[in-house]
């Protein structure tokens, strides 16, 4: 087995285990299905230019923002903030299983996890 495809299995299992975990927590799957593909609109910096599309979209699907979600769930308890950061994560997990990953500035099909 490649180191790629072992990197894109890592991520398919984290997305399982997220989505059990939402599920074990007793959230809406409907909102779950909803809300999972709502990080993407950070391609809309691809409007503007190459650069600020990749800015933006590496951003928005960097593990940052929604661990610190899941911080502030911790720090203070308003289930909202853990809903949309599992959300969050597994959607970065579903994009990373895919071949999605992190975008290079000099085109929206160079990640840092494959050239599609």
């Amino acid at each position: 087995m490649t180191v790629h495809k072992i990197v894109r299995l890592e991520y398919g299992f984290a997305f399982a285990f997220l989505f059990y975990m939402y599920i074990q927590l007793g959230f809406p799957v409907w909102l779950f299905f909803v809300l999972l593909l709502l990080p993407d609109i950070t391609m809309i910096g691809y409007a503007l230019n190459k650069s600020i599309g990749a800015d933006v979209y590496n951003f928005g699907h960097s593990l940052i923002i929604p661990l610190l979600l899941a911080a502030g769930y911790f720090l203070f308890s308003k289930d909202y903030l853990l809903i949309i950061s599992l959300i969050w994560l597994s959607h970065i997990c579903m994009d990373r299983l895919l071949g999605f990953g992190l975008k290079y500035k000099d085109s929206f099909n160079h990640t840092h996890i494959q050239k599609m």
